[in-house]
């Protein structure tokens, strides 16, 4: 089951994710999701775990646990809809390819 995982403090980092779920079981891979340009945490990150009752219990036990300061939200992730997203801004593609 892939997680997502929600409002993570800047000061985690994949270990750390890791850590938390596999006190409920196997974790395949934890990412936290970082800014291209900047290397930062973008403050949520996934967890993926083979083994759907322990991911569930993994949700159901971190969803609300404190990690270094900050709540954590956790749920099972949902699929990306590329269908029903809007545009991008007219800025931004001006700005990232136009200046080349």
């Amino acid at each position: 089951m892939n997680i997502f995982v929600g409002n993570v403090s800047r000061m985690v980092d994949d270990t750390d994710l890791r850590a938390a779920f596999e006190q409920y079981g196997t974790v395949d891979s934890a990412l936290i999701i970082r800014d291209r340009e900047t290397g930062n945490s973008r403050g949520f990150g996934f967890v993926e775990m083979p083994d759907d009752k322990e991911a569930t219990t993994a949700i159901e036990n971190l969803n609300g646990f404190d990690l270094k300061g900050r709540t954590l939200n956790v749920n099972q992730s949902q699929p990306r809809d590329t269908n029903n997203r809007p545009p991008r801004r007219d800025g931004f593609q001006k700005r990232r390819f136009n200046n080349r």
